[in-house]
């Protein structure tokens, strides 16, 4: 999983060739911190074909304002530089992670 912060996130996401899974994230946060683990043994398994990327929501106040961030988690599902899904809130797991990144996969195949 790549690390991402307020410099790098256009770069990273909007202009990737990938699709790209983004993860909002707060240190306090233990659904986070929960599912973290198994988010990055997702990344593992797809590696190379859609990016997976977290950003601490510390110190990135004014993209996550601009993204709408409003509770972590956040998953933003990206495509093409589009955002085409997103997963927030405690009721976020692991499943509904993997449906909409692996739709990210059948698109791209289209």
């Amino acid at each position: 999983m790549l690390d991402l912060d307020k410099d790098n996130f256009i770069a990273e996401v909007e202009q990737s060739d990938l699709p790209v899974v983004v993860e909002f994230w707060g240190q306090q946060c233990a659904v986070c911190l929960a599912l973290m683990p198994e988010v990055e043994k997702l990344a593992a398994s797809r590696a190379g074909r859609i990016k997976f990327c977290r950003i601490a929501i510390a110190g990135c106040r004014r993209l996550c304002l601009q993204l709408r961030i409003l509770s972590v988690p956040t998953f933003l599902f990206y495509r093409g530089g589009e955002c085409k899904a997103r997963l927030s809130g405690d009721g976020v797991n692991l499943e509904e992670i993997r449906v909409l990144a692996d739709a990210l996969l059948r698109t791209e195949a289209d």
